[in-house]
């Protein structure tokens, strides 16, 4: 069974939650949040081991250099997710070619699941990479500055976008440092390869592979923890 490494961009503040304390340290279930996110990665048999970017001044990492038998590397990050991501993708160890696939995945996302982490890895593995995520269900408004509808937006082959996403890793740092380059802020790993050119595969995935970025979801990620275990 090939095995990836998965990169983890946690350098980021979390500022929509509110406090001091950066979003992914913060309380979940009685453990940091990241922690959570990390052992979850960790059990998978397609993981091979964790690169977590941090920030520079992260004083509350708790040091963990192994998890479920798996190595835990970490690395400095930068001010954007981007640059996070990047960072870590050139300090994973020298073993991980230019042409393997890597995984990228939110410090926030918890409650992914193994099952859809297989289904990603056997079908992006086919084609140049892909990304998790759900079409959209719900009607979609367009509103003005005084927060009004203004328009319905169509729907049909809309997806939201969640992770792991899964690249080459020669390929997604060249389209990380272009992107850089141009100036164009890249919101996720995916945009990135779009802009060179590559069309991602959408897999779908569970809805409850919730981002945690309100104080409200830490409650919501609690409860889906205790039913996917």
């Amino acid at each position: 069974m090939a095995t990836l490494w998965c990169v983890i961009p946690a350098a980021g503040r979390g500022t929509r939650v509110g406090g001091d304390c950066p979003k992914q340290y913060l309380p979940l279930a009685g453990r940091a949040l990241i922690l959570h996110t990390l052992e979850r990665l960790a059990t998978h048999p397609r993981i091979a081991g964790l690169m977590v970017a941090l920030a520079a001044d992260d004083a509350r990492w708790p040091g963990i250099d192994h998890l479920g038998g798996k190595p835990v590397l970490t690395t400095i990050g930068g001010g954007e997710r981007a640059d996070s991501v990047l960072a870590g993708l050139r300090a994973l160890p020298a073993g991980v070619g230019e042409e393997q696939f890597v995984l990228v995945h939110d410090a926030a996302r918890p409650c992914v699941r193994a099952a859809d982490i297989e289904q990603l890895v056997e079908r992006a593995s086919a084609v140049e990479g892909g990304l998790l995520g759900a079409p959209l269900r719900d009607t979609l408004k367009r509103a003005d500055e005084r927060q009004r509808s203004v328009q319905t937006e169509p729907r049909e082959q809309r997806w939201r976008a969640f992770t792991p996403q899964m690249f080459r890793r020669g390929q997604l740092v060249a389209a990380l440092e272009a992107a850089s380059r141009a100036g164009v802020p890249v919101s996720d790993e995916a945009m990135a390869m779009e802009r060179a050119g590559v069309a991602p595969l959408l897999v779908e995935g569970a809805e409850d592979n919730i981002k945690v970025t309100t104080a409200a979801d830490f409650a919501l990620a609690e409860f889906l923890l205790t039913r996917t275990g």
